[in-house]
C-alpha cells in the first residue's frame, strides 16, 4: 500500500463506538463541572456576603446595619473604579506602544534589488506616467509563428465500401500502389 493510504487501525464501527463513549463521557464531565462551578460560586457568595437576618432587629439596628452596608459598597465601588482606570490606562498605553511598533515596521524599506530597464521598459514606464494611452507589455516579446499542423483530409470508409469491392477496387487499389 501507498503510505498516502494506511490501513487504519481500528475498523469504521469500533471508531464509532470509542466516538459516542468519548462523547458521553465528555457530557457526564461537562455537566459535573457546572455543578462544580454553581457550587464554587455559591460558596464565595455566601462568605463575601453572607445572607441578612433582619427578623427580630430594631428600627436603629436596621440603620445601622444599613450604614455598614453603604460603606462597604463605597469601599467595594471605590475599588471598582480604580481597577476601571487601571485598566484604561493599560489599553492607552498598549495602543501606543502598538502604534509605535507599526511606525517602526513601517518606515524600514526593504532592500532593492537593481534592475536593469530594457529600453521597452523604459518606453512602457513612460507611456504608463502619462497615463494617456495604455500599456502595451507584450510589445517588446518576440513574435512567435504558429505552424499549423497539415492535417490529412479522412474520409469516411462506409462510403468506399461498394467502390472498392470485387476487382475494379482491387485494380484500384493496385493502381494506387503505383
Amino acid at each position: 500500500m501507498s503510505e498516502g493510504q494506511k490501513k487504519p487501525k481500528y475498523s469504521a464501527t469500533r471508531r464509532l463506538l470509542l466516538k459516542t463513549k468519548l462523547l458521553k463521557k465528555a457530557g457526564i464531565m461537562l455537566v459535573a463541572e457546572f455543578a462544580d462551578k454553581k457550587r464554587e460560586r455559591e460558596s464565595a457568595l455566601n462568605e463575601r456576603a453572607p445572607p441578612l437576618k433582619l427578623s427580630g432587629l430594631s428600627v436603629q439596628e436596621l440603620q445601622d446595619l444599613c450604614k455598614d452596608l453603604h460603606k462597604k459598597i463605597d469601599i467595594v465601588d471605590e475599588a471598582r473604579y480604580d481597577m476601571e482606570i487601571k485598566v484604561g490606562k493599560n489599553d492607552l498605553e498598549i495602543k501606543s506602544l502598538t502604534q509605535k511598533v507599526d511606525e517602526i515596521k513601517g518606515s524600514k524599506k526593504p532592500t532593492l534589488k537593481r534592475v536593469k530597464k530594457s529600453a521597452a521598459d523604459a518606453l512602457s514606464g513612460a507611456v504608463a506616467d502619462t497615463g494617456k494611452m495604455k500599456a502595451d507589455f507584450t510589445s517588446g516579446l518576440k513574435k512567435v509563428k504558429k505552424e499549423e499542423e497539415k492535417k490529412e483530409e479522412v474520409t469516411d470508409w462506409r462510403k468506399n465500401v461498394d467502390a472498392m469491392s470485387g476487382m475494379e477496387g482491387r485494380k484500384k487499389l493496385f493502381d494506387a500502389g503505383k
